[in-house]
This record gives structure tokens, sequence and C-alpha cells, in this order.
């Protein structure tokens, strides 16, 4: 009895490890189109795709090296916020990739840190916190272009 639940637990791990590698194969396989497969995998897990999302090189927003918005900045993230505000429902801020760290921040911290700051701008903008959805750091696949910042409208409430 014991030793026929070993083996069941034992295929159903193996079933688990070959799915896993079949679908890194086939995101390895994809080359250039990663994207689109991630963005279809986020879809199907309930995740919507950023779509009608402002995108904005972090180096655009803020002093370099610093995580002080300029002026620019500010009015990106008002114009964003502002037809959030209009259109109701929430928003969702994502990162990918990372600009070069400096003495003052490493690449992780500045990157974080930076996104915090755009997060905390829209909040000032009148987007209540329980509307804000924010999605993380993403590696930026296949380049060092620097870190890009994305506002996308989330779902109507």
């Amino acid at each position: 009895m014991m030793r026929a639940r070993n083996a069941r637990w034992a295929i159903s791990f193996a079933d688990l490890a070959l799915l896993l590698l079949g679908f890194f194969v086939l995101l390895h396989a994809s080359g250039s189109r990663s994207a689109q497969v991630l963005s279809g995998v986020r879809a199907q897990f309930g995740s919507s795709a950023l779509a009608g999302a402002d995108e904005w090189r972090a180096d655009a927003l803020f002093v370099p090296g610093e995580v002080i918005l300029t002026p620019n900045g500010m009015t990106k993230i008002r114009a964003a916020a502002s037809h959030a505000v209009a259109r109701g429902g929430s928003v969702e801020l994502a990162s990918a990739g990372q600009d070069k760290g400096t003495e003052r921040f490493d690449s992780w911290d500045l990157a974080a840190a930076r996104l915090g700051a755009v997060a905390r701008a829209l909040k000032a903008e009148g987007i209540r916190e329980n509307r804000l959805v924010i999605r993380g750091l993403d590696q930026r696949l296949g380049g060092t272009g620097g870190q890009v910042i994305r506002v996308a409208p989330g779902p109507a409430k």
C-alpha cells in the first residue's frame, strides 16, 4: 500500500518536471518571440497583458543616476494619473530592465526605488492605494536597454 502511494507521487512529480522542462524548452526555442509567449502565458493565468500601457524609459523620467523625478517626468505621470482617475478602475505599474548603478545605488536598488517613486507620484496625483497594483521588476529580455516603466489600465472595478 505504502509503496503504491510513493510510486504514484513519483510519477506525478516526474510529470510536473517534464511539463516544466517542456515549457522552458519551448520558451527558449521561440527566440525573439519570447515576449509574445510570456504575454500569452500571463493572459492564460489571469493577468492582463498591459494593453494600452504608457511605456517610458526611466532615464527620461528621472535625473540621471537618481530617484528624483524631472519636470517632464512629473508631466507624464500627471497625464497618466488624470486619465486613470477619469477612467476609474485600477492602474498596473511594472518595470523591466535596469539602468547602470551609481556610487549611491546599485542597479537593482535604483530600479526598485524608481518604481516606488512612480507609484508614490501616481498616489499623490489621485490614484487610491487600493487601485494601484505594482507588478515588480522583470528582467528585460535580450538587452541592456535600460529600465522601462509601464503604467497600464487595470481591470475596471
